[in-house]
């Protein structure tokens, strides 16, 4: 499975190119099962990073059918991710996003982000038909499925979270009520597209952060929406705060499983038997292997890989001892490094050459990438964006 990369492909306005279908299609003619889009946002007033696609209407229709054809066209799956930013929403372009609560996001960040305005009821529930209206486009253009992005801090996971939902109303409290939007928008997807068409979610394992979403409520969460009717659930976790999804700060007992939320699907598989996805730390086809041979999983979810080596899941298929090329990168300065986003802007770069036509650079020196997204995003090269939606 090729997990959610925000891939900043889209026009000005917010629309689909020819450069997303080109990048799609090379996935599917690299073996990929099931590709998720990165970060589609349901809403124009709400981006979570310049070149994010909306999709409020059928305005794109056609474009969205392009992209729909070459990420299947290989035979395998194309879901689209739906989402919205709720306050990861940078101050450039939300000077007031919005949130269950106005708490501002911390560490540092509330520098870069603006403190979010608290929806109203009204709001809540317009945006949950945002949701079902876009997935249904996704349906319409024949994407064969869609994913609610439920982790990584965004909006469904801020509603989960009591650190950043402090509602008293129906939409927070206690654990059931923090749950009530993303149980609403998989029931209004699911009456917009019926009972055959798969839905996912992305959700976190947890936030990782004093007051978030524990192991425990995502269980719960998770057998709740499974029991809704859900298709498949990708585990991840970390929000912009607390960025484990990243592979910061981790234990190097889990860093020798590979995946990085595994010991959190082999106790969610014994509460559900839908199909289970974990991303994050797979770098080697043995690995891989056996993460689904345990049982605990029955997908293996890659991003980074897939960005440096587009036919990596074809040759780990036809028996390859592969060795992911995701590498530590530095340009020697730690300030630059972290100014440059080059844990970021690396990865973009080559998903920018493969939409060209062009074959990735898993060799391209960190300078080199710095300069490149300098060339290509000017100023924007520098502001806050992700790599993995």
């Amino acid at each position: 499975m090729k997990s959610a990369m925000s891939e900043v492909l889209g026009t000005r306005e917010n629309a689909p190119t020819e450069r997303l279908a080109r990048l799609y299609q090379t996935w599917a003619e690299g073996g990929v099962g099931l590709s998720v889009t990165g970060n589609v946002m349901i809403d124009r007033r709400a981006l979570g990073e310049p070149g994010n696609v909306v999709v409020e209407d059928e305005r794109d229709l056609p474009l969205l059918r392009r992209w729909a054809q070459a990420g299947t066209s290989a035979g395998g799956q194309l879901w689209m991710q739906l989402n919205h930013p709720g306050k990861q929403s940078p101050t450039f372009l939300s000077r007031e996003p919005v949130a269950p609560s106005a708490v501002p996001l911390g560490g540092g960040l509330e520098r870069v982000f603006a403190t979010p305005r608290a929806l109203t009821d009204d709001e809540i529930e317009e945006l949950v038909e945002r949701f079902a209206s876009a997935a249904a486009i996704a349906q319409k253009a024949g994407f064969t499925g869609v994913q609610i992005h439920g982790a990584h801090g965004y909006l469904v996971s801020q509603f989960l979270s009591p650190h950043h939902n402090r509602r008293s109303d129906r939409w927070g409290g206690s654990l059931e009520r923090r749950a009530a939007f993303v149980m609403e928008v998989y029931g209004a997807i699911r009456r917009a597209v019926g009972e055959a068409y798969p839905i996912g979610i992305k959700i976190n394992s947890a936030d990782f952060q004093k007051g978030g979403f524990s192991e425990e409520e995502s269980i719960e969460v998770i057998a709740a929406l499974v029991g809704a009717g859900l298709d498949l659930v990708e585990v991840s976790g970390g929000t912009y705060e607390a960025p484990a999804m990243t592979g910061a700060k981790l234990r190097e007992s889990t860093r020798a499983r590979e995946a990085y939320f595994l010991s959190f699907a082999e106790s969610l598989r014994q509460r559900v038997d839908t199909p289970l996805a974990v991303t994050g730390g797979f770098r080697t086809a043995a690995g891989m292997a056996e993460a689904v041979g345990s049982g605990a999983v029955d997908l293996v979810g890659l991003a980074r890989a897939l960005a440096l080596e587009p036919d990596l899941p074809r040759r780990v298929l036809a028996g390859e001892d592969v060795v992911s090329r995701v590498r530590p990168l530095s340009t020697g300065s730690k300030l630059l490094d972290r100014f440059s986003m080059l844990d970021v802007s690396f990865y973009e770069n080559q998903l920018a050459r493969m939409a060209a036509g062009h074959d990735p650079l898993p060799t391209m020196h960190p300078w080199r990438s710095v300069f490149t997204s300098t060339a290509r995003l000017g100023l924007q090269a520098f502001r806050q964006r992700r790599s993995r939606s």
